[in-house]
């Protein structure tokens, strides 16, 4: 058996394609029109479409899911999304192993979580004067990984 991705529900998958494609510059693998897969391993499905297939009721937005991104410019993405008054879980924020991160919900109340990577959160933590040795125990990461991400 091979996993290979994640879908969700939208209610409206032009509104979707364009929040995936032009907000979060996400690139179409596939499109059945109803369904559209997005490389990287997640899919859209139009919930219309889906419910017939399973014949159940579709739920959304109950905060116990979220799509995870990462990318090293998080001042200008919170600038695009709040110029498409995106409605935010959070702003920028840094976690308690010091990854800056931003939520938000899609058009269809899906949280997504945007995280800086980890080679930018090392390297970012030693311009500010830290040893590995500190950036290891911060970030949880192991001293090696650290020793490689920031001499990258």
């Amino acid at each position: 058996m091979k996993y290979l991705c994640a879908l969700i529900t939208v209610s409206d998958i032009n509104q979707a394609r364009y929040f995936y494609e032009n907000l979060l510059k996400q690139e179409v693998e596939t499109d059945f029109g109803e369904n559209v897969g997005f490389k990287g391993g997640f899919s859209i499905h139009l919930e219309t479409h889906y419910k017939n297939l399973i014949n159940k009721e579709i739920k959304q937005g109950g905060n116990n899911f979220e799509l995870y991104f990462e990318d090293d410019d998080l001042d200008q993405l919170v600038n695009t999304l709040k110029a498409n008054s995106v409605e935010f879980v959070h702003e920028l924020r840094e976690q308690p192993w010091c990854q800056k991160v931003v939520r938000f919900y899609d058009p269809d109340k899906y949280i997504i979580e945007i995280g800086e990577t980890m080679k930018h959160l090392v390297q970012r933590l030693k311009k500010t004067g830290l040893e590995a040795e500190q950036i290891a125990k911060a970030t949880s990461l192991p001293i090696d990984y650290v020793n490689i991400l920031s001499n990258e």
